[in-house]
């Protein structure tokens, strides 16, 4: 089989994801992935005409970020036409998605370079989509009955319920997250892979991490009110059907204890990334210097009602076909969708907080659903570099009850 090696990485800054208040919200999605599109053919002086693929991993695949994301930003980006382009969803696991694929079609052999990526403005799209169900938009009767799927912040809460796992263990991960954050863009830790963006006039538009909240304290945490109790009541239909009703049905025994707030979920924000992988042939004959390989991907799929409790079994099976075991792994990229993901994923498999999420995670610097991923796994790859480190794995919890992973080792 041939080995798919990560050439490069880049991504934008998170802008915050208001319509009117962050910096990115005027910039068209195309272009925003343009943007890291061109800057990543610039760095590595590519023959775009030669990319065989481009992957890139959209949620919300309406409006302007409809009629395949990838493929417009690769014409916007001056592409060569020839360097064709789809665009995914697997909702929150896009990003990690787009780069599994692109570098399972070098590991068969059948492509020599492709690129991965995502773009998502939630500026323009996370509000409306945010108080929704899959099944409640598509009208599917039957499969409510079946896997009843409520809104993702219902489920942390759950979960953080079902776990035991209460406000000052989410507050107190919330809180590491924002000073991690804080150390690593001070400390440059960024500064590789972060593409300042221009609008199309040439001005200046983002060229640093705008969601992070450093004045963050226990206190102010603390402070903040639940944010999903009163989501989890309100009538979704004619029928009275809540978020509530819905867990309800595969936990009836089950009074939700609602821990997650603002400070310790995944921030709403606009970004883009993307990452350049070859085969080993096709970057010796082209001058392109692999930076690590792709070991191992996998997915794995687990309860919907619950829908965020796939990254433990998604990371073990990646492990299993990676011949790995957790103590090999150096470094752990787990997003930080709720706090609730984090600490379970830590405290399930046992793991050194000090190698998860070290320079912190979404809910400082904010989750642009389909680009997440791609930013994760470009995080991991500057990280195993900067700490001189040789494996690191990443997952994250997708709606539907799913989770990619991948493991890459640094070459």
């Amino acid at each position: 089989m041939t080995e798919a090696y990560i050439i490069d990485a880049c991504r934008t800054p998170r802008g915050v994801g208001k319509p009117g208040k962050g910096a990115l919200a005027d910039i068209h999605p195309q272009h925003l992935g343009a943007t890291v599109l061109k800057a990543l053919a610039e760095r590595n002086k590519i023959n775009t005409s030669e990319v065989d693929d481009i992957i890139w991993g959209t949620s919300s695949q309406r409006g302007t970020q409809a009629g395949d994301l990838g493929r417009m930003a690769a014409l916007d980006a001056g592409y060569d036409v020839r360097s064709s382009a789809m665009t995914l969803d697997r909702f929150c696991g896009s990003g990690i998605t787009a780069v599994n694929i692109a570098a399972a079609n070098i590991m068969s052999g059948m492509e020599d370079m492709t690129i991965a990526g995502g773009t998502e403005m939630m500026s323009r799209f996370g509000t409306d989509a945010a108080a929704s169900s899959p099944f409640l938009d598509n009208g599917n009767e039957r499969l409510r009955e079946v896997h009843p799927q409520p809104h993702q912040g219902v489920c942390a809460d759950a979960i953080a319920t079902l776990e035991g796992i209460d406000r000052e263990a989410v507050d107190a991960l919330a809180y590491v997250s924002q000073k991690r954050a804080q150390h690593a863009i001070e400390n440059g830790h960024f500064d590789k892979s972060l593409i300042a963006v221009h609008r199309e006039d040439g001005s200046l538009a983002l060229d640093k991490e705008e969601f992070p909240r450093p004045q963050t304290t226990l206190e102010s945490l603390a402070a903040l009110d639940p944010s999903f109790a009163k989501l989890a009541d309100i009538p979704l239909d004619e029928q009275g059907t809540t978020f509530r009703k819905l867990v309800a049905q595969a936990y009836p025994d089950l009074d939700i204890n609602h821990v997650h707030h603002a400070g310790n979920s995944s921030g709403v924000v606009d970004g883009a990334a993307a990452l350049l992988l070859a085969s080993k042939t096709y970057a010796d004959a082209n001058g392109l210097k692999p930076r690590a390989r792709i070991r191992a991907l996998a997915n794995m799929g687990d309860s919907p009602t619950l829908m965020l409790n796939a990254p433990v079994p998604a990371a073990k099976k990646v492990l299993d076909k990676a011949g790995l075991t957790v103590a090999d792994i150096d470094l752990f990229e787990i997003n930080e969708a709720f706090s609730v993901v984090a600490e379970k994923f830590i405290r399930d498999l046992d793991l050194d907080r000090d190698i998860v999420n070290v320079n912190g995670g979404a809910m400082a610097l904010g989750h642009p659903i389909g680009a997440t991923g791609s930013i994760l796994v470009g995080t991991m790859l500057d990280e195993l570099e900067r700490q001189d480190k040789q494996f690191g794995l990443v997952t994250m919890c997708a709606a539907g009850g799913m989770a990619p992973a991948v493991i890459i080792e640094r070459v």
